[in-house]
């Protein structure tokens, strides 16, 4: 199998870069769709439609982009396990860990505003959605320059 990524690397690289846009892009757009929401009155129209909306963003391309990314890396990272003793794995790695939970924060957000029960200003989201930016930065750096 290790034979068979090596092979197909550059493949697999290919699809895990698809699938981390895809990831960032509704990362990016859902606390967007957070900030909408917290201007609307609660149980109108506009804000049964982001409910609509943020549960298939959530559904239909952040779950299975994050899914296939990691797919995807943890096969390049099984074809070429020695990036793991490199410095600058491990901070991208961290940096993974963070956006993997702030995906969980922002299901458990969706989760408050289908309930009807978003205490938050939509000041607060517009700070939350600059998070994933910050994160993707650092880990795009690291994996470019690979400055350690």
């Amino acid at each position: 199998m290790q034979e068979f990524i090596i092979t197909h690397y550059l493949v697999f690289k290919a699809l895990h870069i698809i699938s981390v846009i895809s990831w960032m892009v509704g990362m990016l757009y859902l606390p967007r769709l957070f900030v909408y929401h917290a201007e609307t009155e609660k149980g109108s129209d506009k804000s049964e439609t982001f409910k609509v909306m943020e549960r298939r963003l959530l559904r239909l391309i952040l779950n299975p982009a994050m899914i296939a990314a990691f797919i995807f890396g943890g096969l390049m990272l099984w074809g070429n396990p020695t990036l793991l003793q490199s410095g600058w794995m491990h901070v991208k790695l961290t940096g993974i860990v963070l956006l993997v939970t702030l995906h969980h924060l922002y299901i458990r957000w969706r989760k408050v505003f289908f309930r009807d029960e978003n205490t938050h200003s939509a000041r607060f989201y517009r700070w939350w959605n600059e998070a994933p930016t910050v994160i993707m930065v650092i880990i795009v750096f690291m994996a470019v320059v690979k400055p350690f």
